[in-house]
């Protein structure tokens, strides 16, 4: 891997040395250095860094102000704040100005580096969700209903999209949350829901109720599952499950996510079984 090119925007020598001498001994490469606004916007100009740690006072601007400038230049960039001043107003301002991490004045060598690791991996880590998540949810929903209900599935559909779509009578929504945030969807007509609530209980379901909870577990399962075999795969990813959402009836509408899903069609011996899945960039979980 090439090393992270890196600019230290800070007034200080004595900081800029410091900074520097930490950046180095962990194999960083420092490119730049800048005091001002003006420096801020012709050193990123001419050395394009990957990341830049940013002090939060300097002569005749604020970290803030740098920041949105680097973005303009470049909103890949990524900002990691370096200061003495660290309070909630300013931290929720940091949120505001797509600062990707706040770091306060002593510097601790580790959890900078911590820092650094973590918003440098990002995007590879993203990667990983993008073209490992969906097999994964899909070997998830194999596995599981042959464990659960003793039969076999096959997808005879596949495809990417973000558009909305109507319900064929029950849905399940589970969101996940981790790293980067995201969701998974089953829908199916109501008879495959009696048919494979029948399959996971052992016997009919006694009323609505319990045929709702019995799809609703068994949603749960297959998403912790899939997010459990994920969390192995990167254990940065930190995936978690949020307790089911249940939607039924006639002409539901399952609202198009901000972001691309993937969605596959299964065939069951209960019926036909949809299953969506996507995450995003926007949510990711900000320290």
């Amino acid at each position: 891997m090439d090393k992270i090119r890196i600019v230290i925007v800070d007034d200080s020598p004595f900081s800029i040395a410091i900074l520097r001498d930490i950046l180095e001994d962990k194999g960083y490469e420092v490119v730049g250095e800048a005091g001002t606004l003006e420096e801020v916007k012709e050193v990123i100009k001419d050395k394009r860094p990957a990341l830049v740690t940013m002090d939060m006072t300097l002569p005749g601007t604020d970290g803030f102000e740098c920041t949105r400038a680097v973005h303009e230049i470049d909103p890949n960039i990524k900002v990691i704040v370096v200061s003495s001043m660290m309070d909630e107003e300013i931290v929720n301002e940091a949120k505001e100005n797509n600062v990707s991490a706040y770091i306060q004045k002593p510097v601790d060598p580790d959890e900078l580096i911590a820092a650094i690791n973590r918003v440098m991996s990002s995007e590879e880590i993203y990667k990983l969700l993008e073209t490992d998540s969906f097999p994964v949810f899909k070997e998830a929903l194999l596995d599981g209903v042959n464990r659960m209900t003793k039969t076999l599935l096959t997808f005879k559909d596949e495809y990417s999209d973000d558009k909305e779509y109507i319900s064929k009578g029950m849905t399940v929504i589970i969101g996940i949350i981790g790293k980067f945030a995201g969701r998974m969807v089953i829908d199916l007509s109501k008879e495959t829901a009696d048919n494979m609530a029948t399959a996971l209980l052992r016997r009919a379901p006694k009323n609505n109720d319990e045929m709702i909870g019995a799809m609703a577990e068994f949603a749960n399962i297959i998403s912790g599952n899939a997010c459990s075999l994920l969390n192995r795969k990167d254990r940065a990813l930190g995936l978690r499950v949020a307790p089911p959402s249940i939607l039924h009836g006639d002409n539901v509408h399952i609202s198009a996510p901000s972001f691309k899903t993937n969605t596959a069609i299964a065939e069951t011996n209960f019926g036909d079984l949809l299953m969506n899945v996507g995450f995003t960039r926007g949510e990711e979980k900000w320290m």
